[in-house]
């Protein structure tokens, strides 16, 4: 398998005949020494590598998921507190990304804040014509190391019911498949996304519309 570095603009949403095909963004966040890139890794390889330097990459990933191929870009980039700012690179991926996972780890407290900022830094600065949630994935990850936790299960599971995001607490150095079911898990929170933004206005917007047409004709007549 080969892990494409590229830059961010040459991935782009498909809207081909190929309807069995899906091209999802994903931006890693979270603070330094959270596992970013270990989780990352894990999944586009399976292995686990535990030393990083501060590299910032985006992977191309190609998997079948459910019967359809799915094309994962994912962008891993260094903590910098002053993209929260509003840099360039930041906007870059804000208007790049499909979803967020938000990482953390269970043995600093201080990254499991830093996420809770990053929530609503993400809601702030993404901006979806519909008003339909963000497609967001909190992980607290290292829960092999248990006995230096910080951070509880619970907390984690507040925090992502308060801000309606999805929650996992994963070990990237000890399990693949909880790996896996972070980024399937986002998958899904990204179709329901765009399925959102495709359905009709319902009953509700077609009787405004009713009302609104009919108002018109009894205006045009006085």
């Amino acid at each position: 398998m080969v892990l494409n570095s590229t830059n961010a603009s040459e991935f782009t949403n498909m809207t081909g005949p190929n309807a069995l095909k899906m091209d999802v963004n994903i931006v890693m966040l979270g603070t330094d020494n959270v596992g970013k890139s270990a989780l990352t890794v894990r999944f586009l390889t399976r292995r686990f590598i535990g030393e990083y330097g501060d590299i910032e990459s985006i992977y191309s990933h190609n998997v079948i998921v459910d019967g359809r191929e799915i094309a994962f870009g994912i962008w891993d980039s260094p903590y910098s507190q002053e993209r929260l700012g509003g840099s360039v690179t930041q906007e870059k991926q804000m208007q790049w990304a499909d979803g967020f996972v938000l990482v953390y780890s269970i043995c600093d407290r201080a990254s499991f804040n830093a996420v809770a900022r990053l929530i609503q830094h993400v809601k702030a600065t993404k901006d979806y014509a519909g008003g339909e949630k963000v497609p967001i994935v909190i992980v607290g990850n290292k829960r092999d190391l248990h006995h230096r936790r910080t951070v509880t299960s619970e907390e984690g599971r507040l925090l992502a019911l308060t801000t309606d995001c999805q929650f996992y607490e994963v070990s990237a150095a000890e399990n693949y498949h909880g790996v896996l079911m972070v980024f399937h898990g986002l998958v899904d929170r990204i179709r329901e996304a765009r399925s959102a933004v495709k359905k009709p206005a319902g009953i509700k917007g077609i009787v405004k519309s009713m009302s609104a047409v009919f108002t018109r004709k009894r205006t045009d007549s006085l």
